[in-house]
């Protein structure tokens, strides 16, 4: 979102604050192991892959599997062996239309 004179405002959140806000989504995604990755793509277009992703993006040092576990609070495969049920073909639709709407263009 610009204002009018060309400014984001979320830019202009303190640095402190921002990175609260992101740790308490992090820490409330790993106690909602009930919201699969699948639906959160479904839903919003991004998941707990894709933080993983953005915090690499951002200039966490650590590889994929590093910053998965770090936002998953444990090794993804331990995540997804506890955690994940298979996707349904609703699940995919859905995560498929919806991530058509992340595309820049859209």
């Amino acid at each position: 979102m610009e204002t009018t004179h060309g400014i984001d405002p979320l830019e202009t959140l303190p640095d402190a604050v921002a990175a609260a806000a992101f740790r308490r989504l992090v820490h409330h995604l790993q106690h909602r192991t009930d919201a699969q990755n699948i639906d959160l793509m479904g839903l919003a277009g991004f998941c707990r892959n894709c933080l993983a992703d953005w915090i690499r993006d951002a200039g966490y040092p650590g590889d994929k599997e590093a910053a998965r576990t770090l936002i998953h609070g444990m090794p993804s495969a331990e995540w997804k062996a506890r955690h994940t049920t298979p996707a349904t073909p609703e699940q995919l639709a859905r995560m498929d239309a919806s991530m058509k709407l992340n595309a820049p263009d859209h």
